[in-house]
């Protein structure tokens, strides 16, 4: 790291008006995009790189990093106001998020969404600049059996987000490992659960199930809702989290933050699973577990932490190994590309121009987020106050829109309808959604490095306990696993005994 060449990048991004503007249009149209359901940030990064080909490969670049930077935090507003994730990392907020602003508090949880998502992208950014070569090395000796111990560790965490019935959230992570077989085997080539269809043989798209799962599911309680019950007012008052509250949640973000950093730099990982980790250790080491998923800061801030210190992490092996961490950095390695910009370790050496560049670039689009978070929170608060009967149609709208464009296919529609129907009677039933959610991130990981570890082991499953990094992983998931269950056990014990208690006191 050449300290000088750092701080003339400094000078040079901040200084520059130019720059600065480049990064503020990034960063917003990354907002809204971010917040649409359906548009995620890998394509809103696809869809702005024809407009930096005329440009200076920095300016470019700094306004592609601003538009990732604000595409992951985008997706916690319509996760906050309307429960549908804009974009997959997002879903993990929708957890408390949703619930606090059917309580009134969207704002605050919106404030501190934004402040989670500073904290988190400018540790993951001030990592990336400063221990990217150290750890990249560690991220290359990933093969099968860890990305495998990975994915079972992320598992694990079905127990964490499964609410008071275990068994609940086993059957729906079940369910959501079903769904993923369908379609095309990955390494036979043969047929699953297609049961005919052409439209199957690819097997059921993401963007259309989280849709599903978030987006139908809420029309459906907002019919029953507009026939029941009336619409909640959002405060708009006090709108930011205290400085006690944040200070509460401060040791979850620095934990989030380091996992998320790490997760994120991990190729083929991503701030979806950076987002459902950070949530499920927040729980897990939480004095109170039970509180998870019943609205609370805590539960906004880990995962909000952690996806969008992915984003500095997945920068890590595609700047210095060429490797994409993610899907996202996988298309800026095509703007890099573009720009006669070949991403590895020789870019540092022949082009310090623009790679110091780059790292000042993520932190400063930190700042700008931060500034556009706050300063529309009281707007994207109000939108919580529209009347439902409103609200519901625009829901459904965003969500035919969503689950159309992936694909332009109206099968994906329709499937995505079906599965939004399955989730609401779920959830009706107390069977929670977050398990098939996460069942369907690392479904396709579990199975596929699960596969390949065992052909290269000939069929010996020792190969996943004798390396060193896919044993710790896996042994910290059982540790995960067994700790989870024991404090869910005992909180809802403990629930019953209080309610045992106040019942008694009624009686007396």
């Amino acid at each position: 790291m050449q300290l000088d060449l750092l701080l003339a990048a400094f000078g040079k991004v901040m200084l520059d008006p130019m720059n600065f503007l480049f990064v503020f249009v990034g960063v917003t149209s990354g907002i809204i995009v971010g917040a649409l359901p359906g548009l995620t940030a890998t394509m809103g990064v696809a869809l702005l790189i024809p407009f930096t080909f005329g440009l200076d490969p920095v300016r470019g670049l700094l306004m592609l990093l601003g538009l990732f930077s604000g595409g992951i935090y985008g997706g916690s507003i319509s996760a906050i106001l309307l429960g549908v994730p804009g974009t997959p990392s997002a879903a993990a907020t929708a957890l408390d998020g949703h619930i606090m602003a059917k309580r009134g508090l969207a704002g605050k949880a919106i404030g501190m969404a934004t402040i989670a998502s500073f904290f988190g992208g400018t540790t993951g950014a001030l990592i990336m600049t400063f221990l990217s070569p150290q750890i990249a090395k560690i991220a290359l000796k990933f093969g099968p059996p860890e990305f495998f111990a990975l994915a079972f560790f992320g598992l694990g965490i079905i127990i964490t987000v499964s609410g008071k019935s275990i068994l609940k959230g086993l059957i729906s992570g079940i369910f959501g490992l079903m769904i993923t077989t369908i379609g095309f085997d990955p390494l036979s080539g043969s047929p699953r659960l297609t049961f005919g269809s052409v439209e199957l043989l690819g097997g059921i798209t993401f963007i259309p199930a989280l849709i599903g799962l978030f987006g139908y599911s809420q029309v459906f309680q907002g019919i029953e809702k507009i026939l029941t019950l009336p619409t909640v007012k959002s405060e708009l008052k006090n709108i930011l989290p205290k400085f006690r509250e944040i200070r509460e949640t401060f040791k979850t973000m620095v934990k989030s933050a380091l996992m998320g950093t790490f997760i994120g730099a991990v190729p083929g990982t991503g701030c979806d699973i950076a987002a459902f980790v950070s949530y499920g250790e927040a729980r897990r080491s939480s004095k109170t577990p039970e509180k998870f998923g019943t609205g609370i800061l805590e539960g906004v801030a880990a995962p909000e932490v952690g996806n969008n210190a992915a984003t500095g992490g997945a920068m890590i092996p595609m700047l210095t190994l060429g490797v994409p961490g993610d899907a996202v950095t996988a298309v800026l390695m095509g703007a890099l590309t573009i720009h006669n910009l070949q991403p590895g370790p020789l870019l540092f050496r022949d082009h310090p121009e623009v790679v110091y560049p780059i790292f000042a670039g993520m932190i400063l689009a930190q700042f700008v987020m931060l500034g556009v978070g706050l300063g529309g929170v009281r707007f994207f608060a109000s939108i919580i106050n529209i009347d439902r009967r409103v609200l519901t149609p625009i829901i459904f709208l965003l969500c035919v829109v969503g689950s159309y464009v992936m694909r332009f296919s109206f099968f994906d529609v329709a499937v995505s309808l079906i599965i939004g129907i399955i989730a609401y009677f779920m959830n009706y039933y107390g069977f929670p959604g977050s398990p098939i959610l996460l069942a369907l991130i690392l479904g396709p990981m579990v199975e596929q490095n699960m596969r390949r570890s065992l052909m290269i082991s000939h069929g010996d499953p020792l190969i996943f306990i004798t390396r060193p990094i896919s044993a710790a992983f896996i042994g910290i998931g059982l540790f995960v696993m067994i700790t989870s269950y024991f404090r869910i056990r005992k909180a809802m014990q403990r629930e019953g005994e209080e309610g045992a208690r106040a019942e008694k006191e009624k009686v007396d």
